[in-house]
């Protein structure tokens, strides 16, 4: 994962050796280490100037400032496997458990609260939406779940979707998603409804994001098709190669005006 911090330097998780980094945009690394960091994967900040972030294989919810403190809070359960975390229109932080099929509220007091529906399987990314809840992909049903700030959840499935894994709100007041098992990008209303857009070179799509043009930046993870796409509201699909783009999973927009992304094959990040 990938985000911007309120220092006006990208923040991101590295997985490989259970940090955190940060880049400046000049270029400029840090690391941070805690013994409670395990196989770190989402990360965004927080409403009180922090990151947040998950920690998959010991089940908890990180808290890293600016200055490099790191705070750990458990999530209730065992094998719950977080994934992914955004700001909710509540001030709180709203995670993904996909191991649980559940989704997870923590405020940044640190309480924790679990919700769960009949048919979600393994959530996978969430964004808050601009309706005010929150909006996540759900792999294992191939569906797009909606969630309110009081744990109401909505599931929405359509035949385009395909193995849904990044989401976030576009500039036009619907959420994008990246189909990763298929050449599609899609986009839903906040009323449910389903569009996909082809895109025959795209392959093992990941991360999404808004950029400050006004179009959909995202991710092709698959090692022999790694390049970063973007896709306009009106569906027109430009893909952009480079020699030292290498699976990218995560990505975006920068205080720069630029879109960084995270390399996992090559160990890089890099900024388009």
């Amino acid at each position: 994962g990938i985000a911007g911090g309120s220092d006006g330097a990208l923040w991101f998780t590295n997985t490989g050796n259970n940090s955190i980094g940060r880049i400046t945009t000049a270029g400029a690394f840090t690391t941070f280490t805690d013994p409670s960091i395990d196989y770190p994967i989402g990360i965004t900040a927080g409403p009180d100037g922090a990151l947040w972030f998950v920690s998959e294989n010991n089940d908890s919810i990180g808290r890293i400032t600016t200055a490099g403190a790191i705070t750990t809070y458990p999530i209730p359960g065992t094998m719950v496997n977080p994934a992914d975390i955004a700001v909710g229109s509540d001030g709180a932080l709203w995670f993904t458990n996909a191991n649980a099929n559940s989704i997870g509220r923590i405020s940044t007091a640190g309480v924790i609260t679990s919700y769960t529906s009949a048919g979600v399987n393994d959530p996978e990314a969430i964004t808050a939406g601009p309706d005010g809840a929150l909006w996540f992909t759900d792999i294992g049903n191939s569906e797009i779940g909606r969630i309110t700030t009081t744990g109401l959840i909505t599931l929405y499935t359509d035949t385009s979707i395909s193995y849904p894994f990044g989401i976030t709100a576009g500039p036009d007041g619907a959420l994008w998603f990246t189909n990763y098992q298929s050449h599609t990008i899609g986009r839903i209303t906040t009323a449910g409804k389903v569009t996909n857009y082809p895109c025959s070179a795209c392959l093992a799509t990941y991360g999404i994001a808004a950029g400050p043009d006004g179009a959909m930046w995202f991710t092709n993870a698959a090692s022999i098709k790694s390049s970063i796409g973007r896709i306009t509201m009106g569906g027109v699909v430009t893909l952009y190669k480079a020699s030292g783009i290498a699976s990218p999973r995560g990505i975006t927009a920068g205080p720069d005006g630029a879109m960084w992304f995270t390399n996992s094959t090559n160990k890089s990040i890099g900024r388009i």
